[in-house]
């Protein structure tokens, strides 16, 4: 086992784990990607710490453990197609990959692209496809599961109307006061339910700020 290898099993086993993460799809996948591909070649000792690692331009590698339970409330099957809107450099479309059927991943931060590009390049069920983030990608439609990797004010009602029947969508809601609720939407009957699911203090996904409140 190289020093990588370890410290995976360690995030895994200290950070993952004894926080309610207990779907065997999802370790295994935490366990085989190399999250330290994943992050600038400076930032690879710090890729496995539990919190959010900048990828520059604002963006970040969401914290391993805010991940792998919003992955856990999800549900998300062996037959499942998945959004991950906002995948950066390509980590979390990598370890959705393992779990799912298909994988969309969009992104819109040429910064980014290029190497998210090379890193996906050998996963067949995964489509990276270049586009504003806020409005998912309808072309490839619906979704069983839909992933916003940051923060946001609100879930777009474009990407929403992209959860197929029965979906579940999964994010972290920023307040304005500066509060993150991680939340679990669900379509039944073509209606859109949330529930708040875990406090998160993710930062926030360029571009999905809450918007100001008027107070009169």
């Amino acid at each position: 086992m190289n020093e990588y290898q370890s410290v995976r099993l360690n995030m895994v086993e200290s950070q993952v784990r004894p926080n309610k993460v207990t779907d065997p799809a999802i370790l295994d996948a935490l366990l085989a990607v190399p999250r330290e591909r994943f992050v600038p070649e400076s930032l690879r000792g710090i890729a496995y710490v539990d919190e959010d690692v900048p990828l520059g331009g604002g963006r970040y590698l969401m914290e391993p453990m805010v991940f792998a339970r919003l992955l856990q409330f999800a549900e998300i099957g062996s037959g499942d197609g998945v959004l991950d809107v906002g995948c950066a450099l390509g980590y979390s479309a990598a370890v959705l990959a393992r779990i799912a059927r298909r994988v969309v991943a969009v992104e819109d931060d040429k910064g980014l692209l290029p190497r998210a590009r090379a890193l996906l390049a050998d996963v067949g069920n995964v489509t990276l496809v270049e586009t504003p983030l806020a409005g998912g990608c309808p072309q490839h439609a619906s979704y069983d599961v839909i992933l916003l990797e940051g923060a946001v004010g609100s879930v777009p009602a474009a990407i929403a109307e992209q959860l197929a029947e029965g979906g579940r969508l999964v994010t972290v809601l920023y307040s304005a006061q500066g509060m993150g609720k991680a939340v679990l939407m669900t379509r039944r009957h073509g209606i859109i339910g949330q529930r708040i699911i875990f406090d998160a203090g993710t930062p926030l996904l360029p571009g999905f700020a809450p918007q100001p409140e008027f107070v009169f």
